[in-house]
């Protein structure tokens, strides 16, 4: 947990410094900023679903156009289907604005996956060539891998959270009906071994 969250803080900071960068380069321009986040569910003990999310952010100061993703680097030997499209276009992308694309993948091959950011292109007014920008990169992709100590903990407290107090008041109702219905049992019992 604390090396995922450092991780994070870690990728936030060279974000920042990025667009810093690119902003004190630039002046009056779009500058993308594209975050993809990948979520895992095993279906079955032979099959597992990926679902990416892609946000692109335009943190420039004008409008980006003709904007187009395209994440293809998943591996056809390791992916049997695709849910969705794997890219995506937009007429234009104004300065602030966020636009969101997503996807589902399924898989039936235990590996660890290292996929390749995602790309962005787009055109400016002002510029002839075709700019292009990358989505962060994921963290390698466990498939169909036995969960972890930390994995099997996080799991531990998701089930509390939800079932916690149904497990609670079953438990106190079973307390409460072994001590009202046998009271005279546990008394004789008490008498005999004095």
């Amino acid at each position: 947990m604390a090396k995922a969250f450092s991780l994070t803080i870690v990728a936030a900071l060279s974000m920042i410094f990025i667009c810093s960068a690119a902003f004190a380069e630039s002046g009056n321009s779009p500058f993308i900023v594209a975050h993809r986040r990948v979520s895992q569910k095993k279906m079955n003990s032979d099959l597992e679903r990926l679902s990416i999310s892609i946000d692109i952010y335009n943190a420039g100061s004008e409008t980006a156009y003709d904007v187009t993703l395209t994440d293809d680097s998943w591996a056809q030997e390791v992916f049997d289907s695709v849910i969705g499209n794997t890219s995506n276009t937009w007429e234009k992308l104004e300065s602030g604005s966020l636009v969101s694309h997503s996807f589902e993948l399924e898989s039936k091959v235990k590996t660890v996956y290292y996929g390749a950011p995602a790309l962005i292109t787009y055109r400016v007014p002002t510029k002839s060539k075709l700019q292009e920008a990358y989505s962060t990169p994921i963290l390698p992709v466990k498939i169909l891998s036995a969960p972890t100590h930390n994995e099997k903990i996080e799991i531990a407290k998701r089930l509390v959270a939800r079932y916690g107090s149904h497990v609670s008041v079953i438990l106190l109702v079973a307390l409460f009906a072994n001590v009202v219905i046998s009271p005279s049992k546990s008394a004789t019992g008490n008498k005999k071994r004095r």
